[in-house]
C-alpha cells in the first residue's frame, strides 16, 4: 500500500494571504506567589530580629539587693494571765455564820462570894439574836444580841450565920439569938438576866501555803445588871463577861485551826490547775492557715488579798502560763506550785498572749496572687505600660524585700519593643491593730533597681509610685476570721476552767483580740496577738464552816 508521501514544512504554515486567526493564550509565570512568599519571608525574619532583641539586646539581670541572715526565731511561747475575782456577798457570809452558829450556850461560873455562900452551884445560859455582817475598810463584822438568865443556888455559910446571929442578939436578946441561930438557912436561890451582845471581826488573810488566816477578834458587851445574895451585890457583867469571852474565844479559836487546816482552798486550786493544763484545737482559723493547737501550761498561782466593802467580801485569784502554738495537740506537764504567789490589789482579767506563724511560702502565694498580670499605670496613662510577671518576698534584718519581674512595653513605638527585667522594693511589715490586717509600710526603691530602668527605659519609672501603691493597698494579710476564731476558742476553754457548779456563777467575756507585735526569720513571718477580756467568779453560798 502506498501511502501518501508527507507534505513539504512549509506547505504546513499559513498562506501569507490567508485572513489571520486568534492565537492561544499563552500562561504569565507567578510572580505574585513569590513577592507573597517573600514578604512572609521578611516578616519573619523581622519578627525573629525583634524577639533576639528584647531577649538579647532589650532583656537583661538586674542585680540582687544584698541580704542580711537573720537567726530562726525562738520558740513561740508567751507569758499569758488569767486572773478572776470571786466574790460573795455579805448575806451568804451571814447565812453561813448563821448555820454554823450554835444558838445557845450553857456554863457554870466560879462563886464570886465564897465566904457568904457555899456549895453554890452558880449556871447561866444565853440565846443568841440573828446575825448582822457588815463590812468596811476589808475587815468582815458579825455581830448578834444575847439574851439569857444566871441562877444562883447553895447555902450561907457558918461565918455568915454567926454574923448574922449576933446581929439578932445585939436586936432582940440573947435567948432569941440562940433560937434564931440554931436554924440552918439553905437552899437559896437567886437570878438574874444576862444582856448584852457580841461583835467578833474578821480580817482575812491569804497565806502563801494554800489556806486562809482569819485574823479573829472578838467583843462581847453585857448590859449593868446585879445580883443580890445573902444581902452581897454580885455584879453580873463583871462576873459572866470573862465566862463567855472565854467560850467565844475558845470557838474562834477552833475555827480558825479548822481554817488553816482546811486543804479545800488548795484541793480546788488543784482542779482548776488540772483543767488549765491542756492544749486548745485553733483548727479552722483562717484560709491558708494550717490547723494549729494553742498550748496552755499553767506555771503560778496568784492571789491578791481579800478586799471587803459594806456589800461584798471578794478575792482575785488566778494562774500565769506559758502558751504557745504547736502544729498539733500536746499534752503538758504542769507540777502544781506549793505556794502561791501574792501580788498587789488587781481588777484582773483574760491577757492571753498567741503566736500566729505564717510561712514566707504562704506570704508569697499572696502577694503574686494580689500583683501578677497587673499593668502600670493602670489608667493607661504614660508612654510605658510595666506588666507585673511575678512577685516574691524575702525577709533580710528587718524589712523585706519584694522583687517584681515585670515587663515594660513603649505605646509609641511601631514594633511595640519590650524588656524584661526585675524591680526590687523595700518594705517593712506592719500590724495594723484597728483593721486586725498585716500590711507592708515604708516601700523604698532599692538602689539595684536603677539597673533595671535602663533596661526599661526612663520613662519606666512613672510606674513605681503606681507599684508601689499597689504594693501598700494589695499585699494585706486579713487576720480578721482567725482573731475570732481564736477568741471565741480562748472563751470557751476559759469557761471550761470554771464550770457553773455548786452555788457558784462563772461569766467570762473574751472582748478583744488585739495584734501587738511581729518578727520573722528566713521561712517564717510571726504575728503576737493578744486576747483581752474579763472573767468574773460569783459565790453565791458558802459550805458548812
Amino acid at each position: 500500500m502506498n501511502l501518501p508521501t508527507p507534505r513539504p514544512d512549509w506547505q504546513s504554515r499559513p498562506h501569507p494571504l490567508a485572513p489571520k486567526s486568534q492565537r492561544p493564550p499563552r500562561r504569565s509565570p507567578p510572580r505574585l506567589r513569590l513577592i507573597l512568599i517573600g514578604a512572609a519571608g521578611l516578616a519573619a525574619l523581622a519578627l525573629i530580629g525583634i524577639i533576639v532583641a528584647e531577649v538579647f539586646l532589650f532583656s537583661g539581670t538586674t542585680p540582687t539587693p544584698q541580704l542580711t541572715q537573720l537567726p530562726p526565731l525562738p520558740p513561740a511561747t508567751r507569758n499569758s494571765i488569767v486572773m478572776a475575782p470571786m466574790s460573795i456577798s455579805l448575806g451568804a457570809i451571814r447565812d453561813a455564820a448563821e448555820k454554823a452558829t450554835p444558838r445557845n450556850f450553857a456554863g457554870k461560873a466560879d462563886n464570886p462570894v465564897s465566904q457568904i455562900l457555899q456549895n453554890a452551884d452558880i449556871g447561866w445560859t444565853v440565846n443568841r439574836g440573828a446575825i448582822a455582817a457588815t463590812g468596811t475598810q476589808d475587815t468582815l463584822s458579825l455581830a448578834t444580841p444575847l439574851s439569857g438568865r444566871l441562877n444562883v443556888t447553895g447555902s450561907l455559910s457558918s461565918k455568915a450565920t454567926g454574923a448574922i446571929g449576933d446581929a439578932l442578939g445585939g436586936l432582940l436578946g440573947s435567948d432569941a439569938a440562940k433560937q434564931i441561930g440554931g436554924i440552918n438557912i439553905k437552899n437559896l436561890n437567886a437570878t438574874a438576866d444576862i444582856k448584852g451582845n457580841v461583835l467578833i471581826a474578821m480580817r482575812p488573810r491569804v497565806a502563801a501555803s494554800w489556806y486562809v488566816e482569819p485574823n479573829f477578834s472578838a467583843q462581847v458587851n453585857l448590859g449593868d445588871t446585879a445580883l443580890t445574895v445573902a444581902g452581897a451585890r454580885v455584879n453580873v457583867p463583871a462576873q459572866m463577861k470573862p465566862v463567855i469571852d472565854k467560850t467565844v474565844n475558845e470557838q474562834l479559836a477552833a475555827l480558825s485551826d479548822r481554817l488553816r487546816k482546811d486543804p479545800t482552798l488548795k484541793r480546788n486550786a488543784q482542779v482548776q490547775w488540772a483543767r488549765a493544763c491542756r492544749s486548745v484545737p485553733l483548727q479552722g482559723t483562717a484560709p491558708g492557715l494550717p490547723a494549729v493547737w494553742l498550748e496552755v501550761k499553767p506555771t503560778r498561782a496568784l492571789a491578791a488579798q481579800p478586799v471587803i466593802d459594806t456589800a461584798t467580801a471578794s478575792i482575785t485569784v488566778g494562774i500565769e502560763a506559758e502558751t504557745r502554738v504547736t502544729a498539733a495537740e500536746t499534752k503538758p506537764v504542769c507540777p502544781f506550785p506549793e505556794k502561791i504567789t501574792i501580788v498587789p490589789p488587781t481588777a484582773g482579767g483574760i491577757n492571753v498572749a498567741v503566736p500566729i506563724d505564717v510561712p514566707f511560702t504562704e506570704l508569697n502565694k499572696l502577694v503574686d496572687s494580689q500583683l501578677a498580670g497587673r499593668t502600670f499605670p493602670e489608667d493607661g496613662s504614660g508612654p510605658v505600660a510595666v506588666t507585673v510577671k511575678h512577685a516574691t518576698v524575702v525577709p533580710s534584718g528587718n524589712r523585706l524585700l519584694i522583687s517584681l519581674q515585670v515587663k515594660g512595653k513603649e505605646k509609641e513605638s511601631f514594633f511595640g519593643f519590650g524588656a524584661e527585667a526585675t524591680v526590687h522594693i523595700w518594705g517593712r511589715p506592719m500590724v495594723d491593730q484597728a483593721q486586725q490586717i498585716l500590711r507592708l509600710s515604708d516601700l523604698q526603691l532599692a538602689v539595684e533597681s536603677e539597673a533595671a530602668f535602663g533596661l526599661l527605659g526612663a520613662a519606666a519609672r512613672a510606674a513605681v509610685p503606681h507599684l508601689q501603691r499597689a504594693l501598700l493597698e494589695r499585699s494585706v494579710i486579713d487576720l480578721k476570721p482567725f482573731a475570732d476564731n481564736v477568741r471565741e476558742k480562748i472563751a470557751n476553754a476559759i469557761a471550761e476552767m470554771q464550770k457553773n457548779e455548786n452555788g457558784v456563777r462563772v461569766d467570762t467575756d473574751v472582748n478583744n483580740l488585739a495584734l501587738t507585735d511581729i518578727a520573722f526569720d528566713a521561712t517564717t513571718l510571726r504575728v503576737i496577738a493578744t486576747a483581752e477580756g474579763t472573767m468574773t467568779v460569783r459565790i453565791n453560798t458558802l459550805p458548812g464552816l
